[in-house]
């Protein structure tokens, strides 16, 4: 029976650079995002360049605990996911003592609350099986504060505080947990600065320690990784 993996925002960036890589190696696929377009793209070219995996890719707002909810079930419906890569995020930035109202709530609902809704929903199954690796995808905004950095660096600050706890939580289930870290990596918010591409990380290296970190021996885990552009943060 083939593996699946199951990773939230995958359309773009680092999700879609996860997704390709795991669909690479014949997992199935459940994703998420909001543009409707973009997912029926997506599953075009997973189907026509990988024609022996199931792609499943639905329209969800994951800032909206009731669209988390409704798309776990939906996917709990066709099987629990081997890998779970809870990646949706988005940038706003701002300081925290300025930053327009609402902010603060948006950014900790979508970075932050749809990870714990969603790992929630998948986790007791992945403890009753035995088996799982959980990923959250963090940021070197949650290890280190900057400027203008606000409520996103806030969400990261948690999610790796959140992701720490469930390392602890589920190692008697055999299910392992992952942080990765990384630095400024180019994708579409990052096209408009002005900075030369090759000054940034690849989503695909990225996708690749994702890869690296699942595919060890099951009494080994990698706890965390931190990846940094050569020249360092941006």
């Amino acid at each position: 029976m083939p593996k699946s993996i199951l990773v939230t925002g995958g359309t773009k960036g680092i999700g879609r650079a996860i997704v390709e890589r795991f669909a690479k190696e014949g997992f199935d696929v459940f994703t998420c995002a909001r543009n409707a377009h973009d997912l029926a793209n997506l599953k075009a070219h997973l189907e026509e360049n990988h024609p022996g995996i199931t792609v499943i890719a639905e329209v969800a707002d994951l800032s909206k605990k009731e669209e988390v909810q409704s798309f776990a079930e939906m996917v709990k419906a066709k099987g629990i996911p081997d890998v779970l890569v809870n990646n949706t995020g988005i940038f706003l930035p701002g300081a925290l003592h300025n930053e327009p109202e609402g902010n603060f709530e948006f950014i900790l609902q979508t970075n932050l609350f749809s990870a714990y809704h969603l790992t929630r929903a998948f986790v007791n199954d992945m403890i009753a099986r035995k088996s799982g690796h959980i990923f959250s995808m963090g940021s070197i905004a949650g290890l280190t504060a900057y400027p203008n950095g606000g409520s996103y660096a806030v969400s990261k600050w948690a999610m790796l505080g959140m992701t720490k706890c469930l390392r602890e939580e589920l190692k008697p289930f055999d299910i392992k947990v992952t942080s990765i870290l990384p630095g400024a990596t180019f994708t579409d918010s990052w096209a408009e600065s002005g900075l030369p591409e090759e000054r940034f990380m690849r989503a695909d290296d990225v996708a690749e320690s994702v890869w690296g970190a699942y595919n060890l021996s099951p009494q080994t885990v990698v706890e965390e990784v931190i990846i940094r552009p050569q020249l360092g943060d941006i």
